[in-house]
């Protein structure tokens, strides 16, 4: 006979989280900072959410409407805008943040071999088509790989970012 599973209700998962919203800027911030698809964006804001992290995004004339048609949360977010990329990234790292790029490369460690974040980390996430450009790989300190099985050569945006941020926030 298998053990009773008993479903906890919403009041006791809302109990058992933290009390307030964590501070703007936390040690964990996703970055898709060349986007393509808008959908992306709200899955991604969502995963922040559940994650305790702040979303970092280009402020692209598409991006404000997208972000409010993703935002299922229906409260305000997390979002803050980055105006010059690879120049944000340039002075968060010179700040002692620790900047993780997910991207296909030759020293990339494997998802499962990612340690969660211990001080302030950005994952850095890169245009679906494209990738992470070249003055932006140059600033990162960790690359790493999400492995795949199947004939696809990459997960999208918004999965592959939440599969990392869930690993860094150590929730994995």
């Amino acid at each position: 006979m298998s053990p009773s599973i008993r479903v906890r209700t919403p009041s006791e998962l809302r109990a058992a989280r933290r009390r307030k919203a964590h501070s703007c800027w936390g040690h964990l911030v996703a970055a898709p900072l060349w986007p393509l698809h808008g959908a992306n964006l709200g899955t991604l804001l969502r995963t922040c959410d559940a994650v305790g992290a702040c979303l970092a995004v280009p402020r692209f004339p598409w991006v404000p409407e997208a972000l409010r048609r993703g935002n299922t949360l229906r409260r305000p977010a997390c979002v803050h805008w980055v105006h010059d990329p690879p120049g944000w990234l340039a002075r968060e790292k010179a700040a002692g943040t620790a900047i993780v790029g997910v991207e296909l490369a030759d020293e990339a460690v494997r998802l499962a071999d990612l340690t969660p974040a211990r001080g302030r980390t950005i994952a850095v996430l890169g245009h679906e088509q494209q990738g992470i450009p070249p003055d932006a790989l140059d600033l990162l300190d960790t690359v790493v790989e999400i492995p795949m099985v199947g004939t696809g050569a990459s997960l999208n945006v918004a999965v592959a970012g939440s599969l990392v941020l869930y690993k860094l926030a150590g929730l994995l």
